[in-house]
């Protein structure tokens, strides 16, 4: 009898997959790099969502001294219709600009967590490592927390299945609409560095890096991608090529782009982060994220670094845990890369 398998069509695919945007150490790199840049914004949706742009506009909502440093609560409109939340915490002691290092949850309960501050059944138990925010103003930078487009505060009012898959709705209403939420979320992050101007007694927009994992690690690569303000990008527990990711099993709809593997894998959009230092911190039994795809992409990531002629500014860290924020492997790494910009916190 015939087989019949749901899957067996795009497994099909995939196998004789040509990607047209593939790096290529033979081609003109220079050139590639522009089409990469050109042809991602494109697919992500940053043309499209730039049509809907608006002013800055920022609104301090509170300030509350915490133990050890200030916390802020502020809002802005990243574009029209969409308010975004976030948390600003300042290291108490000398009033001085500091590096600033962006926090990104992923599918957790909401931002709340980053600043540790407990909403939901589960947050109290999550925020002993879950506390990103928090973790990142004791290590001396200036922390934004900001919630991210269709998760926690920012979910929508209309259809919310489970909880958990929040942003699934949402994210096929953007495909509707010529958008990602992928895009709009690096637009977010893109306005929320403007945001920070208000803050600039505090911030050095200088030194900013980015960081988060899961969903928070999709996008401090993906947001490195889009601004060049970031100058140091450490994902946590995300990159990794799509082929053995989010092609091979069950992922939330916030990680897919539309024909993107008509085109590249996740690894040649490094080429748009390329001479500023990148930190892929993985782990070795993440399910989500196989160790086998991360260092496979790895090594083109490396390739590509290498021809930007700054092949010590990538790395690839391995933890020995699952899909799991390691807050001291990260700091650490952060530490390593800060000191090697000459970075003073």
């Amino acid at each position: 009898m015939r087989e019949i398998n749901g899957d067996l069509c795009y497994q099909t695919l995939l196998k004789n997959k040509k990607h047209a945007l593939a790096f290529n150490p033979e081609n003109d790199y220079n050139a590639w790099k522009e089409q990469v840049r050109e042809k991602f914004f494109d697919l992500v949706g940053i043309p499209a969502i730039m049509k809907n742009a608006c002013p800055l506009n920022v609104e301090i909502e509170e300030e509350v001294e915490c133990d050890g440093y200030k916390r802020i609560c502020f809002t802005f409109e990243s574009e029209v219709g969409a308010f975004v939340p976030c948390y600003l915490l300042v290291p108490n002691g000398e009033e001085k600009k500091r590096p600033v290092a962006i926090t990104l949850q992923g599918h957790a309960t909401g931002f709340h967590n980053s600043i540790g501050i407990p909403k939901y059944e589960g947050d109290e138990a999550y925020i002993t490592r879950g506390d990103f925010a928090v973790q990142a103003v004791k290590q001396g930078f200036v922390a934004l927390a900001i919630e991210q487009r269709a998760m926690g505060e920012r979910k929508t009012k209309i259809h919310d299945p489970d909880g958990f898959r929040m942003c699934a709705f949402l994210s096929l209403r953007a495909f509707e609409l010529g958008r990602t939420i992928i895009g709009e979320r690096m637009w977010d992050v893109s306005k929320a560095i403007d945001a920070l101007s208000v803050f600039e007694k505090y911030c050095d927009l200088d030194k900013i890096l980015i960081t988060g994992n899961s969903g928070g690690g999709t996008m401090s690569f993906y947001a490195a991608c889009l601004d060049e303000r970031i100058k140091l990008s450490v994902p946590s527990c995300a990159f990794c090529s799509y082929e053995t990711s989010i092609m091979a099993m069950y992922h939330c709809a916030c990680n897919f782009i539309p024909d993107i593997l008509n085109y590249f894998e996740m690894e040649d959009m490094a080429c748009l982060i390329a001479k500023r230092p990148l930190a892929i911190v993985t782990g070795g039994k993440d399910y989500l994220f196989p160790l086998e795809g991360v260092e496979k992409s790895f090594e083109v990531v490396k390739a590509i670094y290498e021809k930007e002629g700054v092949a010590d500014k990538c790395r690839l860290v391995k933890t020995d845990m699952g899909h799991w924020w390691c807050k001291d492997i990260i700091w650490q790494t952060v530490k390593e890369e800060v000191d090697k910009l000459g970075w003073k916190l």
